[in-house]
């Protein structure tokens, strides 16, 4: 549970200052994780279009909002 959100913060603003990631070590990260979601068996669905009708409804909403 976070108590102090501006304690979180400043340490946020701080970690993201000092990490200095190149951008392969980004994509060995990225392709790291795809592995393991396929190895888990979540990735990719059994099924690609279910929950598409909500996505759309709620696509739909949030497009009509100026």
């Amino acid at each position: 549970m976070i108590k102090n959100e501006k304690i979180l913060k400043k340490f946020e603003d701080n970690f993201k200052r000092q990490e200095k990631m190149d951008l392969e070590e980004k994509y060995r990260i990225l392709d790291a994780m795809y592995d393991e979601a396929i190895a888990l068996g979540v990735f990719p669905p059994e099924n690609p279009l279910e929950g598409i009708d909500v996505k759309i409804k709620l696509a739909r909403v949030i497009n009509s909002v100026p």
